[in-house]
């Protein structure tokens, strides 16, 4: 085969992949599935959902399906997506439509919380490793890492996993709104302490404190007790 003729197969292939479409799949999950414990099949598995869902317009792609597009076998395909739903990447949910007609559909939700945190858990190591080489200090332990967290911290008053979108909106306070992270468990202290807890509440604490020229945790304490003198 000549060059010209390789080239036009190549265009060729080219042309017939793009009139297929493209399936966006989260960087975070390649980059870092091997991190989170996922195997090759178990990624791949949320890659093909993804790709099902997108392409396909397929929220619940059936068994046999799958098993063709990987080239699995029933017991593999069926075990990797057991233990994907058991680790909560992943559920079943049920659905009816207007015409009261029932179905299932696969909900990745939990993925997404799970690379959302991960990328925050990398986001905040790397802010801890600048620290630790401007300052020269000794860097902090894992468990104390884990504890400092504000997704942890969050987490924990919540009672419950964050949302991909709250998430977002803490990683938002630190790196765009550059709230520090002792002044944002700070507004969420108030918020427990008002009895609102709930992440309008603490954004709107943050709003407030920056109109009134709160940078730190100690501004914050100083405008709060002015604040409840002037209430009494």
């Amino acid at each position: 085969m000549d060059l010209g003729e390789g080239w036009k197969l190549w265009a060729n292939g080219m042309a017939f992949g793009l009139e297929k479409g493209a399936a966006s799949i989260p960087y975070a999950l390649l980059a870092y599935y091997r991190k989170l414990k996922l195997t090759d099949t178990e990624a791949m598995l949320l890659i093909q959902l993804l790709a099902f869902r997108q392409i396909e317009q397929s929220d619940f792609p059936s068994m046999e399906e799958i098993e063709r597009r990987m080239g699995g076998t029933p017991s593999v395909v069926a075990s990797g997506i057991r233990k994907l739903m058991k680790d909560g990447w992943l559920s079943i949910d049920e659905v009816t439509d207007s015409a009261g007609i029932r179905s299932e559909r696969y909900n990745l939700t939990g993925m997404y919380h799970k690379l959302s945190v991960c990328l925050a858990e990398e986001a905040a190591a790397e802010r801890q490793k600048d620290r630790f080489m401007m300052d020269e200090e000794p860097a902090s332990t894992s468990a104390e890492d884990e504890q400092r967290n504000l997704f942890f911290v969050f987490e924990k008053e919540f009672a419950r996993p964050l949302s991909p979108m709250e998430c977002e909106t803490i990683s938002g306070w630190l790196d765009q709104d550059g709230y520090v992270d002792e002044l944002i468990r700070l507004a969420l202290k108030e918020a427990v302490f008002a009895g609102k807890v709930h992440f309008r509440y603490i954004d709107r604490i943050l709003l407030e404190w920056g109109r009134n020229g709160v940078k730190t945790a100690q501004d914050a304490k100083e405008y709060m007790k002015r604040f409840r003198g002037n209430n009494k």
